[in-house]
């Protein structure tokens, strides 16, 4: 099994206890940014457990929903949301090379927080734009390098920097040229606030149910608890609070 779903598949059940409600607002605004649509069935690469669903029903009833994601461990719960509605489906597969069927089928490509973990992003992107029929609309919401300068993300990119080689992010740069056959019609940074109980709380989702799952999988618990004492050396005090920014992109064909 390939590590990265290995690790989500252990992660599922937390992130989708804590990160999906603190990660809502950011799945509204990019289920929001879709109207107004041909017909046609709505593609989410990435789905995990499938937050997506509920904004996308109340806004496209009757539509054909498909998620697709690596983990089956996301998929199962991604299912376990969709019990009922016999036009939702959720699999397990490769979000970044779309099976050729989708090919200029789609009304509709969103995806939150997905694109960042993929290993060639520009390329995915490129392709979840080609699954687009005409008038079709791609909506995309992920991490960028630089998510705040301050909160717990800046912390513990702050507590990684000694311990693990920076990754290459010039993909980010190519995020737009990818998006060529297709008219760009937003490319923003939005902002939500987002609150966590205490330091000790969001360390321990943040490593054991989000996406620092696979990086202490694979350096063991002498690394986890290092990286714990760090982060906790340089984060506040109490209730946490923070503005994260995440980048939108949208387009259509």
């Amino acid at each position: 099994m390939n590590d990265l779903a290995r690790a989500w598949d252990e992660a599922a059940e937390g992130y989708e206890a804590y990160f999906v409600p603190r990660f809502a607002p950011w799945v509204r605004t990019a289920a929001d940014a879709l109207a107004p649509l041909p017909d046609g069935p709505i593609l989410v690469p990435c789905c995990g457990t499938l937050p997506e669903l509920d904004a996308l029903t109340e806004h496209f009833p009757g539509r054909e929903i498909t998620g697709i994601d690596l983990s089956a461990g996301m998929v199962r719960l991604a299912q376990a949301r969709a019990a009922g509605n016999p036009l939702v489906t959720a699999v397990e597969g490769d979000a970044a090379t779309l099976d050729p069927r989708w090919t200029g089928r789609c009304a509709a490509v969103v995806s939150v927080f997905g694109l960042q973990q993929l290993p060639e992003p520009d390329v995915a992107l490129a392709a979840w734009a080609a699954a687009l029929r005409p008038g079709g609309r791609l909506s995309v919401v992920y991490w960028p390098g630089a998510i705040e300068t301050e909160g717990p993300f800046a912390v513990m990119r702050e507590a990684l920097r000694p311990r693990v080689t920076p990754s290459d992010r010039s993909w980010e740069d190519r995020l737009v040229p990818a998006l060529s056959e297709v008219e760009l019609e937003r490319d923003e940074f939005v902002t939500h606030p987002m609150t966590h109980p205490d330091a000790e709380t969001v360390f321990e989702a943040y490593t054991r149910s989000g996406p620092l799952r696979p990086l202490v999988t694979a350096r063991g618990e002498q690394f986890a608890q290092e990286l714990r004492e760090e982060f906790l050396r340089l984060a506040p005090a109490g209730e946490w609070t923070h503005r994260p920014g995440a980048r939108l992109l949208v387009a259509r064909r």
